[in-house]
């Protein structure tokens, strides 16, 4: 991890750069699996879960009988765990449901807006190096919650060509519908096209790598929308001279085992106990079973020591992190003051880790700067919002002349003519 004491400004942007993925080559590796499953259907999803997964498989559809046999396969404190973890993100996510508020513009003129679920909606979870079972729980309980009828969920077998037990649990935990065996851009077209066995859905939701991103920035341009862009996983860590090195190299560790290209980036002042920090990452790191990937991200990594908070307020935002942590003094105050971030995490006691699985945010947030712009994922993502509006006699008299003088001044006759027939 290397170590830049007061950076001039002008090389801000260059040290916070985040990797360039080459997007054509990808798109040429992704394009032709789309194609085909959108042409052969499920034979294309079987081909391609035997040539990338290595696991031939007879079914997609994971059957009850796989379903009911997860809970037994499971600690009683793993799925005590499951529950809690569900049971937290139902409560915050249920706080951002609101009824329809009617609001009357003029009198006899009566303006609301309401919320309605995505009818199908399609999610899809990483196996990979992980089962990932935590996002299950953070896309499934919202999209149940925003009252999406159907919840379609796609994930890569593993090697044994079953779906991870704790993954089917989540699942059921959670209320998804339909369980499919497929991964990588391959079930990404299939949620986007439909085959024999998987059905077509309104969005897709999920992370994924490089192939996975790909495919779903190519269902958006057939049309389908998707949660948000995403590339790997990043945290920020501000730390100052109370921070403890322990607790900020644990931190920097949690987010560089996902993998060697995550992004870790340290923003600490200069009474803050660098040294202490190299020594614990090293100590920690020996210890980590992901210790290869998580070394790899490390020496992609970077620390910034600056000279006081409003310049590392200033880097903090306009990095953009998808994970912000403030180990420092008046955290609570310095966290006001962050505008660009996927979800800050305020003081020492409050690890990223929580908010990954089990405080009751989301974890699915936007990475690569795209925090300035996008919010992570919450009931909204799950629904549409319909307007309505109801007049009276009495708010047609009154609101006619309004429309009237604004459609014939945009020469649009028949519009105007829409309200005078009713007076």
């Amino acid at each position: 991890m290397r170590t830049l004491i007061q950076p001039d400004k002008s090389s801000w942007a260059s040290l916070i750069k985040r990797p360039v993925m080459n997007l054509s080559e990808i798109y040429a590796r992704v394009q032709p699996v789309m194609q085909a499953v959108q042409q052969e259907g499920d034979a294309a999803l079987l081909r391609f879960t035997t040539q990338f997964d290595g696991v031939e498989l007879q079914h997609i559809a994971v059957s009850d009988i796989e379903k009911a046999q997860a809970a037994g396969m499971l600690s009683n404190e793993l799925k005590a765990a499951i529950e809690q973890a569900a049971a937290n993100i139902r409560f915050f996510h249920s706080k951002q449901l609101a009824p329809a508020e009617v609001v009357e513009t003029m009198p006899g003129v009566r303006c609301w807006r309401k919320s309605l679920g995505i009818e199908r909606v399609g999610i899809y979870v990483p196996g990979g190096t992980a089962p990932l079972f935590s996002t299950v729980l953070m896309l499934a309980v919202p999209a149940q919650l925003a009252g999406c009828k159907e919840i379609v969920l796609c994930t890569p077998p593993q090697k044994d060509g079953t779906v991870h037990p704790a993954v089917l649990y989540s699942a059921q935990v959670a209320g998804v519908s339909q369980i499919f065996k497929a991964g990588g851009a391959q079930a990404v077209a299939a949620m986007t096209y439909g085959t024999e066995s998987i059905p077509a859905v309104s969005k897709i939701f999920g992370p994924g790598n490089q192939y996975v991103t790909a495919a779903k920035m190519l269902a958006q341009q057939a049309g389908i929308p998707i949660d948000m862009p995403a590339g790997p996983s990043e945290v920020c860590v501000m730390a100052d001279e109370s921070a403890n090195p322990k607790y900020v190299a644990a931190d920097l560790l949690s987010q560089a085992e996902h993998g060697a290209d995550s992004q870790v980036l340290l923003v600490a002042t200069p009474d803050f106990n660098m040294q202490a920090l190299q020594e614990e990452l090293a100590a920690q790191l020996s210890r980590l079973p992901r210790n290869a990937m998580a070394a790899a991200a490390l020496e992609n990594s970077t620390a910034v020591v600056l000279a006081n908070i409003e310049d590392m307020l200033a880097l903090v935002n306009e990095y953009a992190a998808e994970h912000l942590i403030i180990s420092m003094n008046n955290a609570t105050a310095i966290a006001e003051q962050v505008i660009n971030a996927g979800s800050v995490f305020i003081g020492h006691l409050s690890p990223e880790s929580v908010g990954d699985y089990a405080s009751g945010t989301n974890h699915t947030l936007p990475t690569n700067g795209y925090a300035r712009m996008y919010s992570g994922v919450s009931i909204d993502s799950f629904v549409k919002k319909i307007t309505y509006q109801q007049l009276t006699p009495e708010g047609l008299k009154t609101i006619a002349p309004t429309v009237i003088a604004m459609a014939e001044a945009e020469g649009l006759e028949a519009h105007a003519n829409a309200v005078r027939v009713r007076l």
